[in-house]
């Protein structure tokens, strides 16, 4: 029922069109045996997510984004409860149609904090943050072997060589204006992060958006999610996202979250990992997030990424 999705002008046309997802979801759901009423479809994230009752979330993975079903899969059922927060246990995974694949998991309770931020009390901001710190020390500190040969990129410095080649063009593709462009290889050559030392499971996008919370219960997180572009590498790679999407340039939460997580990141270091991102878009966090004083790669380091 789902026609198959393998280049970007067919995701384009068919993953947002409801009049196509919303049955062949349903059809789904029949098939697992789960009644899909009411289905209500997530209108965030890049793949087609509902709701399905209180009980259920379906993430669909069209061909073009399979692996990532596969990943969500495994990695969340490694992480079952060895979390402080809950993650979503895995009832079902597998192919569907055409190349799709499925993640049926349990929804967790709460609401996206991305969504809930502006109404949540300033000390219960501290306590979120210092929370968000504990979470990922406490999945820095398992042992990634189970999903060493599976998740990527196997060789860490490798990856970072490729990533520090392409940045430029990836961030003029980007819109990126050219004065930030011109410091970039001198940025990055001046600050290359290093590959040593054990690899950690990476959620790769810590963020409030992948974050639940339950205002009801005195603004207590409830929940992460989204797993898909995990990864095994350096601990400082997860702390792009943090200081982008949680702490977002605040540097008393920052500064909570390190506290928190035990070790300590230099703005320098945390803006370099932001470069050799995978999903690294300058231009987008300009907009969004505190100016610098100057219109250097040095001081927005320090205006995204310093601490008090």
């Amino acid at each position: 029922m789902l026609p198959r999705v393998d280049t970007d002008d067919e995701w384009d046309a068919i993953v947002p069109d409801e009049a196509v997802m919303r049955p062949g979801a349903a059809a789904l759901c029949t098939r697992l045996g789960i009644r899909a009423d009411p289905l209500t479809r997530y209108p965030a994230g890049s793949q087609p997510v509902y709701a399905v009752g209180q009980r259920f979330v379906l993430k669909l993975f069209p061909a073009a984004a399979a692996d990532d079903g596969v990943t969500e899969a495994r990695v969340l059922t490694h992480l079952q409860g060895q979390l402080p927060l809950p993650t979503p246990y895995v009832h079902d995974a597998g192919e569907y149609e055409n190349g799709w694949r499925y993640v049926l998991m349990s929804r967790l309770r709460g609401t996206d904090l991305a969504v809930t931020w502006p109404r949540v009390p300033r000390a219960d901001q501290d306590r979120i943050a210092t929370e968000a710190g504990e979470t990922l020390a406490a999945l820095h500190a398992l042992d990634p072997s189970p999903l060493t040969g599976f998740l990527g990129p196997g060789d860490w410095g490798a990856f970072l060589d490729r990533q520090r080649t392409t940045a430029v063009a990836r961030q003029r593709d980007h819109g990126l204006p050219e004065p930030w462009l011109e410091q970039i290889p001198a940025f990055l050559a001046s600050a290359t992060p290093s590959a040593a030392g054990p690899g950690v499971l990476l959620h790769t996008e810590f963020m409030r958006q992948h974050l639940t919370v339950d205002e009801h219960d005195d603004w207590r997180l409830t929940g992460l999610l989204d797993f898909e572009p995990a990864m095994i590498g350096q601990r400082a790679y997860d702390f792009v996202a943090v200081g982008l999407f949680v702490s977002r340039g605040d540097p008393r939460l920052l500064s909570r979250i390190f506290r928190a997580y035990g070790e300590t990141f230099t703005p320098t270091e945390l803006l370099t990992h932001t470069l050799l991102h995978l999903y690294s878009n300058l231009p987008r966090y300009l907009r969004e997030l505190p100016a610098p004083p100057e219109p250097t790669l040095e001081s927005l380091a320090e205006t995204w990424f310093g601490t008090e």
